[in-house]
């Protein structure tokens, strides 16, 4: 008696459940079929590849108070091997931007004895010639070894000049993408997708290759070479 009260409530709830999945789907259909219009989101990628380069770096030499005019005079030295190893490679003095040397204090335990600084300048190159300036960022030892410099690369920032034109390129295909999958769920309903009513776009995202991280205000990665530039629409198409 009582494996039979189970198998009653059992087919209840499941009686139940088809009756209103069943129910959903022909709200669904009769929705659809009572609309004028149907809105879908597309989405468009592009793989391409940065043609401009920002490289950040800086020298620094370590002071203390009786030795600031020291380390002063040994900056300006540092400067100019910078300038000759950029030179030496291909890089003018006019594409450099160099910044005023400025100084921290280097806070430690030590009270009462005479307080260490760090004097440090930065450097930022800007160019269209990005393996160059990557594989010169990668072989500055000839600086640090050789010459004494305390060099170090900061960042290595790569941009894609042509951002606005791929835009355009993709928002096209972003709508060729939502009216695709607008006809998919007219089909379903019996009905057929007319003109575009309204299209707007979303954000565009720049990211590294094969990256799944995607912010809702946008985002640009300037940390890889190679990118991906996504573009979605919400777009809405008059259903007939």
């Amino acid at each position: 008696m009582e494996n039979n009260k189970k198998f009653a409530v059992f087919g209840l709830i499941l009686g139940l459940s088809l009756i209103i999945s069943t129910g959903l789907g022909a709200f669904t259909f009769y929705k659809l079929r009572s609309m004028d219009y149907i809105s879908t989101t597309g989405s468009a990628k592009k793989a391409v590849t940065s043609d401009k380069v920002k490289w950040t770096s800086s020298i620094s030499r370590p002071v203390k108070v009786s030795t600031m005019k020291d380390g002063y005079a040994k900056m300006d030295a540092d400067l100019k091997e910078v300038k000759a190893f950029l030179a030496s490679n291909g890089i003018t003095e006019e594409s450099i931007e160099i910044s005023p040397v400025f100084m921290n204090e280097v806070y430690d335990n030590n009270q009462g004895l005479e307080k260490n600084y760090n004097l440090v300048q930065n450097f930022t190159v800007q160019s269209a010639d990005v393996q160059k300036i990557t594989e010169l960022a990668k072989n500055t030892s000839s600086l640090i070894i050789n010459k004494g410099v305390i060099f170090s690369t900061n960042s290595l920032e790569y941009y894609y000049s042509k951002l606005p034109e791929a835009r355009v390129e993709l928002l096209a295909n972003a709508v060729g993408d939502a009216k695709a999958r607008a006809e998919q769920l007219a089909n379903a309903g019996g009905k057929k997708i007319g003109v575009l009513k309204s299209a707007s776009s979303g954000v565009v995202q720049v990211m590294s290759p094969n990256s799944v991280e995607v912010s809702d205000y946008g985002m640009y990665d300037t940390s890889s070479i190679d990118k991906e530039i996504m573009v979605t629409v919400k777009a809405s198409f008059e259903i007939k």
